[in-house]
Protein backbone atom coordinates (compact mmCIF):
# COMPACT_ATOMS: atom_id res chain seq x y z
CA UNK A 1 0.00 0.00 0.00
CA UNK A 2 1.67 3.26 -1.06
CA UNK A 3 2.07 5.65 1.81
CA UNK A 4 2.81 8.71 -0.28
CA UNK A 5 0.72 10.61 -2.75
CA UNK A 6 2.33 11.41 -6.09
CA UNK A 7 3.03 15.08 -5.80
CA UNK A 8 5.78 17.16 -7.28
CA UNK A 9 7.46 18.94 -4.40
CA UNK A 10 8.21 22.59 -4.87
CA UNK A 11 11.95 23.20 -5.06
CA UNK A 12 13.13 26.03 -2.88
CA UNK A 13 16.37 28.02 -2.92
CA UNK A 14 19.16 26.05 -1.33
CA UNK A 15 21.28 27.84 1.28
CA UNK A 16 24.98 27.79 0.48
CA UNK A 17 26.15 28.23 4.06
CA UNK A 18 28.08 25.43 5.71
CA UNK A 19 26.16 22.99 7.88
CA UNK A 20 27.27 22.34 11.47
CA UNK A 21 29.60 19.44 11.98
CA UNK A 22 27.81 18.34 15.15
CA UNK A 23 24.12 17.81 15.88
CA UNK A 24 24.28 17.93 19.66
CA UNK A 25 23.43 21.62 19.90
CA UNK A 26 27.06 22.48 20.61
CA UNK A 27 27.62 24.48 17.43
CA UNK A 28 30.27 27.19 17.23
CA UNK A 29 28.88 28.52 13.91
CA UNK A 30 25.42 30.15 14.29
CA UNK A 31 25.12 30.64 10.52
CA UNK A 32 25.77 26.91 9.99
CA UNK A 33 23.18 25.99 12.57
CA UNK A 34 20.61 28.21 10.83
CA UNK A 35 21.31 26.56 7.47
CA UNK A 36 21.02 23.16 9.10
CA UNK A 37 17.57 24.05 10.46
CA UNK A 38 16.51 25.48 7.11
CA UNK A 39 17.38 22.25 5.33
CA UNK A 40 15.72 20.02 7.92
CA UNK A 41 12.57 22.15 7.93
CA UNK A 42 12.36 22.11 4.15
CA UNK A 43 12.79 18.32 3.95
CA UNK A 44 10.20 17.81 6.69
CA UNK A 45 7.71 20.10 4.96
CA UNK A 46 8.16 18.29 1.65
CA UNK A 47 7.67 14.99 3.45
CA UNK A 48 4.38 16.15 4.99
CA UNK A 49 3.19 17.37 1.59
CA UNK A 50 3.76 13.93 0.14
CA UNK A 51 2.33 11.92 3.06
CA UNK A 52 -1.04 10.25 2.53
CA UNK A 53 -2.34 10.76 6.06
CA UNK A 54 -5.36 8.49 5.50
CA UNK A 55 -3.06 5.47 5.25
CA UNK A 56 -0.76 6.13 8.20
CA UNK A 57 -2.86 4.05 10.61
CA UNK A 58 -3.34 1.21 8.12
CA UNK A 59 0.30 0.14 8.02
CA UNK A 60 2.60 -1.24 10.74
CA UNK A 61 4.73 1.43 12.37
CA UNK A 62 7.98 -0.28 11.34
CA UNK A 63 6.88 -0.31 7.69
CA UNK A 64 5.91 3.37 7.82
CA UNK A 65 9.24 4.34 9.38
CA UNK A 66 11.19 2.38 6.77
CA UNK A 67 9.31 4.03 3.92
CA UNK A 68 9.74 7.49 5.38
CA UNK A 69 13.46 6.91 5.96
CA UNK A 70 13.89 5.82 2.34
CA UNK A 71 11.96 8.82 0.99
CA UNK A 72 13.90 11.29 3.16
CA UNK A 73 17.19 9.80 2.00
CA UNK A 74 16.05 10.21 -1.61
CA UNK A 75 15.11 13.83 -0.93
CA UNK A 76 18.53 14.53 0.50
CA UNK A 77 20.23 12.90 -2.50
CA UNK A 78 18.17 15.10 -4.84
CA UNK A 79 19.03 18.20 -2.80
CA UNK A 80 22.08 20.15 -3.90
CA UNK A 81 23.30 21.02 -0.41
CA UNK A 82 26.70 19.37 0.28
CA UNK A 83 26.39 16.97 3.22
CA UNK A 84 28.70 14.51 4.87
CA UNK A 85 27.49 10.98 5.56
CA UNK A 86 27.15 11.80 9.28
CA UNK A 87 25.14 14.98 8.59
CA UNK A 88 22.87 13.14 6.16
CA UNK A 89 22.14 10.40 8.70
CA UNK A 90 21.54 12.98 11.43
CA UNK A 91 18.98 14.83 9.32
CA UNK A 92 17.17 11.56 8.52
CA UNK A 93 16.97 10.74 12.24
CA UNK A 94 15.78 14.23 13.20
CA UNK A 95 13.10 14.29 10.50
CA UNK A 96 11.87 10.94 11.85
CA UNK A 97 11.73 12.49 15.32
CA UNK A 98 9.77 15.46 13.98
CA UNK A 99 7.33 13.14 12.20
CA UNK A 100 6.76 10.46 14.85
CA UNK A 101 8.13 11.80 18.10
CA UNK A 102 8.78 14.95 20.09
CA UNK A 103 11.34 16.53 17.82
CA UNK A 104 14.54 17.59 19.63
CA UNK A 105 13.27 16.00 22.86
CA UNK A 106 13.12 12.50 21.39
CA UNK A 107 16.75 11.55 22.26
CA UNK A 108 16.09 12.64 25.86
CA UNK A 109 12.91 10.54 25.93
CA UNK A 110 14.97 7.54 24.84
CA UNK A 111 17.62 8.09 27.52
CA UNK A 112 16.81 5.76 30.46
CA UNK A 113 18.84 7.91 32.89
CA UNK A 114 16.56 10.94 32.39
CA UNK A 115 13.66 11.13 34.86
CA UNK A 116 12.41 14.68 34.16
CA UNK A 117 12.60 16.95 31.11
CA UNK A 118 12.06 20.66 31.83
CA UNK A 119 11.71 22.99 28.84
CA UNK A 120 11.92 26.66 29.85
CA UNK A 121 11.39 28.14 26.42
CA UNK A 122 12.83 27.04 23.10
CA UNK A 123 16.50 27.57 24.01
CA UNK A 124 16.69 26.40 27.63
CA UNK A 125 16.15 22.72 28.40
CA UNK A 126 17.06 20.94 31.64
CA UNK A 127 16.88 17.28 32.60
CA UNK A 128 17.04 15.45 35.89
CA UNK A 129 19.44 12.54 36.16
CA UNK A 130 19.84 10.60 39.42
CA UNK A 131 18.09 13.35 41.32
CA UNK A 132 20.24 16.20 39.96
CA UNK A 133 19.23 18.90 37.47
CA UNK A 134 21.56 19.64 34.57
CA UNK A 135 21.26 21.84 31.51
CA UNK A 136 21.39 20.18 28.09
CA UNK A 137 22.60 21.36 24.70
CA UNK A 138 19.25 20.49 23.12
CA UNK A 139 17.28 23.42 21.65
CA UNK A 140 14.21 24.07 19.52
CA UNK A 141 14.41 26.27 16.47
CA UNK A 142 12.04 28.82 18.00
CA UNK A 143 8.95 29.10 20.19
CA UNK A 144 6.71 28.16 17.26
CA UNK A 145 8.60 24.89 16.86
CA UNK A 146 8.18 24.16 20.59
CA UNK A 147 4.49 25.07 20.44
CA UNK A 148 3.94 22.60 17.58
CA UNK A 149 5.39 19.80 19.72
CA UNK A 150 3.17 20.78 22.66
CA UNK A 151 0.09 20.83 20.41
CA UNK A 152 0.98 17.38 19.07
CA UNK A 153 1.13 16.01 22.63
CA UNK A 154 -2.16 17.45 23.87
CA UNK A 155 -4.11 16.75 20.68
CA UNK A 156 -3.20 13.08 21.02
CA UNK A 157 -5.45 12.79 24.07
CA UNK A 158 -8.24 15.01 22.79
CA UNK A 159 -7.26 18.19 24.61
CA UNK A 160 -6.31 21.62 23.35
CA UNK A 161 -3.98 24.45 24.24
CA UNK A 162 -4.29 28.00 22.93
CA UNK A 163 -4.58 31.55 24.19
CA UNK A 164 -8.04 30.91 25.62
CA UNK A 165 -6.87 27.72 27.36
CA UNK A 166 -3.14 28.25 28.01
CA UNK A 167 -2.57 25.47 30.57
CA UNK A 168 -2.96 21.74 30.13
CA UNK A 169 -2.11 18.45 31.84
CA UNK A 170 -1.61 15.51 29.53
CA UNK A 171 0.24 12.22 29.25
CA UNK A 172 2.28 10.52 26.60
CA UNK A 173 1.67 7.09 25.14
CA UNK A 174 4.17 5.57 27.57
CA UNK A 175 2.32 7.14 30.53
CA UNK A 176 4.73 10.01 31.18
CA UNK A 177 3.05 13.00 32.79
CA UNK A 178 3.11 16.27 30.84
CA UNK A 179 2.30 19.81 31.90
CA UNK A 180 2.39 22.71 29.44
CA UNK A 181 1.77 26.41 29.88
CA UNK A 182 2.05 28.97 27.09
CA UNK A 183 1.87 32.77 26.67
CA UNK A 184 0.31 34.98 27.84
CA UNK A 185 0.68 33.13 31.16
CA UNK A 186 4.26 32.05 30.42
CA UNK A 187 6.13 35.30 29.91
CA UNK A 188 9.31 33.97 28.29
CA UNK A 189 7.71 31.51 25.86
CA UNK A 190 6.05 28.07 26.08
CA UNK A 191 7.05 25.94 29.07
CA UNK A 192 6.88 22.15 28.97
CA UNK A 193 7.47 19.75 31.86
CA UNK A 194 7.65 15.99 31.31
CA UNK A 195 7.86 13.54 34.20
CA UNK A 196 9.15 10.33 32.71
CA UNK A 197 7.27 7.08 33.11
CA UNK A 198 9.44 4.15 34.12
CA UNK A 199 9.55 1.48 31.41
CA UNK A 200 10.03 -1.18 34.07
CA UNK A 201 7.94 -0.83 37.20
CA UNK A 202 10.09 -0.66 40.32
CA UNK A 203 9.65 -3.22 43.07
CA UNK A 204 10.16 -3.06 46.82
CA UNK A 205 13.43 -4.95 46.32
CA UNK A 206 14.59 -2.12 44.04
CA UNK A 207 13.77 0.35 46.82
CA UNK A 208 15.85 -1.73 49.24
CA UNK A 209 18.75 -1.99 46.80
CA UNK A 210 18.71 1.79 46.20
CA UNK A 211 18.73 2.46 49.95
CA UNK A 212 15.31 4.13 49.84
CA UNK A 213 13.93 1.85 52.53
CA UNK A 214 15.17 -0.85 54.90
CA UNK A 215 14.09 -4.50 54.81
CA UNK A 216 12.19 -4.34 58.14
CA UNK A 217 10.27 -1.26 56.95
CA UNK A 218 9.48 -2.99 53.65
CA UNK A 219 8.24 -6.08 55.52
CA UNK A 220 5.91 -3.97 57.67
CA UNK A 221 4.51 -2.06 54.66
CA UNK A 222 3.88 -5.35 52.87
CA UNK A 223 1.93 -6.60 55.87
CA UNK A 224 0.03 -3.30 56.17
CA UNK A 225 -1.30 -3.61 52.62
CA UNK A 226 -2.16 -7.29 52.91
CA UNK A 227 -3.95 -6.69 56.21
CA UNK A 228 -6.15 -4.07 54.52
CA UNK A 229 -5.01 -1.06 56.51
CA UNK A 230 -5.62 2.39 55.06
CA UNK A 231 -2.36 4.15 54.17
CA UNK A 232 -1.56 7.79 53.46
CA UNK A 233 1.71 8.35 51.58
CA UNK A 234 3.09 11.85 52.17
CA UNK A 235 5.92 13.75 50.54
CA UNK A 236 6.98 16.80 48.58
CA UNK A 237 7.04 17.32 44.82
CA UNK A 238 9.28 14.77 43.11
CA UNK A 239 9.88 12.82 46.30
CA UNK A 240 8.54 9.55 44.89
CA UNK A 241 5.03 9.38 46.31
CA UNK A 242 3.46 7.85 43.20
CA UNK A 243 6.32 5.36 42.85
CA UNK A 244 5.87 4.31 46.49
CA UNK A 245 2.12 3.99 45.96
CA UNK A 246 2.76 1.87 42.88
CA UNK A 247 5.10 -0.45 44.76
CA UNK A 248 2.83 -0.85 47.78
CA UNK A 249 -0.18 -1.56 45.56
CA UNK A 250 1.73 -4.56 44.24
CA UNK A 251 0.94 -6.35 47.51
CA UNK A 252 -2.82 -6.20 46.92
CA UNK A 253 -4.01 -9.78 46.28
CA UNK A 254 -4.78 -10.53 42.61
CA UNK A 255 -8.34 -11.69 43.36
CA UNK A 256 -9.48 -8.24 44.56
CA UNK A 257 -11.23 -5.59 42.45
CA UNK A 258 -9.23 -2.35 42.44
CA UNK A 259 -10.51 1.04 41.30
CA UNK A 260 -7.84 3.70 40.66
CA UNK A 261 -8.61 7.42 40.44
CA UNK A 262 -6.03 9.85 39.05
CA UNK A 263 -5.77 13.26 37.44
CA UNK A 264 -3.32 11.79 34.94
CA UNK A 265 -3.06 8.00 34.77
CA UNK A 266 0.38 6.93 36.03
CA UNK A 267 -0.13 3.85 38.17
CA UNK A 268 1.15 0.55 36.82
CA UNK A 269 -0.91 -1.97 38.75
CA UNK A 270 -0.16 -5.53 37.70
CA UNK A 271 -3.30 -7.18 39.10
CA UNK A 272 -5.79 -8.56 36.56
CA UNK A 273 -8.91 -6.86 37.99
CA UNK A 274 -8.20 -3.13 37.82
CA UNK A 275 -10.57 -0.33 36.76
CA UNK A 276 -8.75 2.89 35.88
CA UNK A 277 -10.57 6.22 36.13
CA UNK A 278 -9.22 9.64 35.16
CA UNK A 279 -10.55 13.13 35.84
CA UNK A 280 -11.50 15.48 33.03
CA UNK A 281 -10.97 19.26 32.93
CA UNK A 282 -13.69 21.63 31.75
CA UNK A 283 -13.95 22.41 28.05
CA UNK A 284 -13.52 25.86 26.53
CA UNK A 285 -17.07 26.78 27.59
CA UNK A 286 -16.26 25.81 31.17
CA UNK A 287 -18.46 22.73 31.08
CA UNK A 288 -17.95 18.99 31.19
CA UNK A 289 -15.55 18.85 34.12
CA UNK A 290 -15.38 15.57 36.03
CA UNK A 291 -13.54 16.10 39.32
CA UNK A 292 -11.83 13.54 41.54
CA UNK A 293 -14.68 13.81 44.03
CA UNK A 294 -17.17 12.74 41.36
CA UNK A 295 -15.05 9.70 40.54
CA UNK A 296 -14.58 8.74 44.20
CA UNK A 297 -18.33 8.88 44.72
CA UNK A 298 -18.95 6.86 41.58
CA UNK A 299 -16.33 4.28 42.54
CA UNK A 300 -18.34 3.40 45.65
CA UNK A 301 -21.07 2.07 43.33
CA UNK A 302 -18.62 -0.10 41.42
CA UNK A 303 -18.19 -2.76 44.10
CA UNK A 304 -14.49 -2.08 44.75
CA UNK A 305 -12.40 -4.12 47.16
CA UNK A 306 -9.79 -1.38 47.16
CA UNK A 307 -9.84 2.29 46.14
CA UNK A 308 -6.50 3.81 45.13
CA UNK A 309 -6.47 7.59 44.67
CA UNK A 310 -3.34 8.87 42.95
CA UNK A 311 -3.36 12.05 45.03
CA UNK A 312 -5.92 13.92 47.11
CA UNK A 313 -5.88 17.67 46.46
CA UNK A 314 -9.28 18.94 47.52
CA UNK A 315 -12.73 18.12 48.77
CA UNK A 316 -12.58 14.55 47.40
CA UNK A 317 -10.63 13.68 50.57
CA UNK A 318 -13.92 13.79 52.51
CA UNK A 319 -15.47 11.09 50.33
CA UNK A 320 -12.23 9.13 50.58
CA UNK A 321 -12.33 9.22 54.39
CA UNK A 322 -15.97 8.20 54.42
CA UNK A 323 -15.19 5.28 52.13
CA UNK A 324 -12.38 4.17 54.43
CA UNK A 325 -14.74 4.36 57.40
CA UNK A 326 -17.59 2.46 55.75
CA UNK A 327 -16.10 -0.84 54.68
CA UNK A 328 -13.65 0.05 51.91
CA UNK A 329 -10.55 -0.76 53.92
CA UNK A 330 -7.13 -1.22 52.41
CA UNK A 331 -7.34 2.02 50.46
CA UNK A 332 -4.19 3.91 49.45
CA UNK A 333 -3.61 7.54 48.53
CA UNK A 334 -0.94 10.25 48.52
CA UNK A 335 -0.80 13.86 49.68
CA UNK A 336 1.66 16.75 49.38
CA UNK A 337 3.19 17.40 52.80
CA UNK A 338 6.61 17.61 54.43
CA UNK A 339 5.85 15.61 57.57
CA UNK A 340 3.27 13.10 58.88
CA UNK A 341 1.72 15.79 61.07
CA UNK A 342 1.66 18.15 58.12
CA UNK A 343 -0.09 15.47 56.06
CA UNK A 344 -2.89 15.17 58.62
CA UNK A 345 -3.21 18.95 58.80
CA UNK A 346 -3.54 19.10 55.00
CA UNK A 347 -6.22 16.42 55.09
CA UNK A 348 -8.16 18.46 57.65
CA UNK A 349 -7.84 21.60 55.53
CA UNK A 350 -9.05 19.76 52.42
CA UNK A 351 -12.11 18.47 54.27
CA UNK A 352 -13.03 22.10 54.99
CA UNK A 353 -13.10 22.73 51.22
CA UNK A 354 -16.34 20.74 51.06
CA UNK A 355 -18.06 23.62 52.94
CA UNK A 356 -20.12 21.29 55.12
CA UNK A 357 -19.28 23.10 58.37
CA UNK A 358 -18.16 19.92 60.09
CA UNK A 359 -16.75 20.59 63.59
CA UNK A 360 -12.98 20.40 63.79
CA UNK A 361 -13.03 17.65 66.38
CA UNK A 362 -15.39 15.57 64.24
CA UNK A 363 -13.04 15.91 61.27
CA UNK A 364 -10.06 14.82 63.33
CA UNK A 365 -11.98 11.89 64.75
CA UNK A 366 -12.87 10.80 61.24
CA UNK A 367 -9.24 11.11 60.15
CA UNK A 368 -8.03 9.14 63.18
CA UNK A 369 -10.49 6.32 62.56
CA UNK A 370 -9.98 6.17 58.79
CA UNK A 371 -6.19 6.30 58.36
CA UNK A 372 -4.03 3.65 60.02
CA UNK A 373 -0.54 4.54 58.81
CA UNK A 374 1.35 7.44 57.26
CA UNK A 375 4.44 6.80 55.13
CA UNK A 376 6.63 9.90 54.77
CA UNK A 377 9.06 9.98 51.83
CA UNK A 378 11.45 12.78 50.93
CA UNK A 379 13.99 13.74 48.31
CA UNK A 380 17.17 14.70 50.11
CA UNK A 381 19.70 17.37 49.19
CA UNK A 382 21.82 14.90 47.21
CA UNK A 383 18.85 13.88 45.04
CA UNK A 384 18.27 10.50 46.70
CA UNK A 385 14.84 9.45 47.95
CA UNK A 386 14.33 8.02 51.43
CA UNK A 387 11.35 6.81 53.42
CA UNK A 388 11.87 9.16 56.37
CA UNK A 389 9.26 7.76 58.74
CA UNK A 390 6.61 5.09 58.99
CA UNK A 391 4.03 6.26 61.52
CA UNK A 392 0.93 4.71 63.07
CA UNK A 393 -2.23 6.64 63.94
CA UNK A 394 -3.56 5.28 67.23
CA UNK A 395 -6.71 7.34 67.74
CA UNK A 396 -7.50 10.59 69.50
CA UNK A 397 -5.51 12.19 72.31
CA UNK A 398 -7.80 14.87 73.64
CA UNK A 399 -8.35 17.30 70.78
CA UNK A 400 -5.50 15.97 68.66
CA UNK A 401 -4.88 12.91 66.53
CA UNK A 402 -2.51 10.54 68.33
CA UNK A 403 0.44 9.33 66.25
CA UNK A 404 3.59 7.34 66.95
CA UNK A 405 6.62 6.71 64.75
CA UNK A 406 7.51 3.05 64.16
CA UNK A 407 10.57 3.55 61.94
CA UNK A 408 12.65 6.57 61.04
CA UNK A 409 15.66 7.55 58.96
CA UNK A 410 18.31 9.15 61.16
CA UNK A 411 20.54 11.52 59.17
CA UNK A 412 24.13 11.59 60.41
CA UNK A 413 25.60 14.14 57.99
CA UNK A 414 27.04 14.35 54.48
CA UNK A 415 30.23 12.97 52.99
CA UNK A 416 32.82 14.86 50.93
CA UNK A 417 30.85 14.18 47.75
CA UNK A 418 27.72 15.82 49.21
CA UNK A 419 25.83 12.53 49.68
CA UNK A 420 23.56 12.34 52.70
CA UNK A 421 24.58 9.75 55.26
CA UNK A 422 22.29 8.13 57.78
CA UNK A 423 20.75 4.92 59.07
CA UNK A 424 17.25 3.50 59.31
CA UNK A 425 16.18 2.84 62.90
CA UNK A 426 13.28 1.30 64.72
CA UNK A 427 11.99 3.64 67.42
CA UNK A 428 11.35 0.82 69.88
CA UNK A 429 7.56 1.19 69.64
CA UNK A 430 5.60 -1.93 68.75
CA UNK A 431 2.65 -0.83 66.57
CA UNK A 432 -0.87 -1.51 67.75
CA UNK A 433 -1.70 -2.90 64.31
CA UNK A 434 0.87 -5.72 64.75
CA UNK A 435 -1.88 -8.14 65.79
CA UNK A 436 -3.93 -7.23 62.75
CA UNK A 437 -0.90 -7.85 60.54
CA UNK A 438 -0.51 -11.28 62.11
CA UNK A 439 -4.18 -12.04 61.41
CA UNK A 440 -3.57 -11.01 57.81
CA UNK A 441 -0.73 -13.51 57.48
CA UNK A 442 2.30 -11.31 58.31
CA UNK A 443 3.85 -12.35 61.60
CA UNK A 444 6.58 -9.97 62.68
CA UNK A 445 9.31 -10.80 65.16
CA UNK A 446 9.21 -8.59 68.29
CA UNK A 447 12.93 -7.89 67.76
CA UNK A 448 12.01 -6.08 64.53
CA UNK A 449 10.74 -3.12 66.54
CA UNK A 450 13.54 -2.93 69.08
CA UNK A 451 15.33 0.40 69.19
CA UNK A 452 18.49 -0.27 67.21
CA UNK A 453 20.17 0.55 63.97
CA UNK A 454 18.81 -1.50 61.07
CA UNK A 455 21.07 -0.66 58.14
Amino acid sequence: MPLFQKRTPVREPVPTRDLPVAANGHDPHPRGREAYYDLKTRIHRQLIERLDLTKLDLLPLDSVQQQIRRIVEDMLVADETPLSRQEREQIVVEVEHETFGLGPLEPLMQDPTVSDILVNGSKTIYVERRGRLERTNVIFRDDTHLLHVIERIVSGIGRRIDESSPMVDARLADGSRVNAIIPPLAIDGPVLSIRRFAVKALTMQDFINYGTISEPMALVLQGVVRARLNVLISGGTGSGKTTTLNIMSGYIPPDERIVTIEDSAELQLQQPHVVRLETRPPNIEGKGQVAARDLVRNSLRMRPDRIVVGEVRGEEVLDMLQAMNTGHEGSLTTVHANSPRGALARVENMVSMANLNIPERAVRHQVASAIHAVVQIARLSDGTRKVITVSEITGMDGESVAMQDIFEFDRTGTDEGGRVRGIFRATGVRPEFAERLATGGTKLRPALFESKAEV
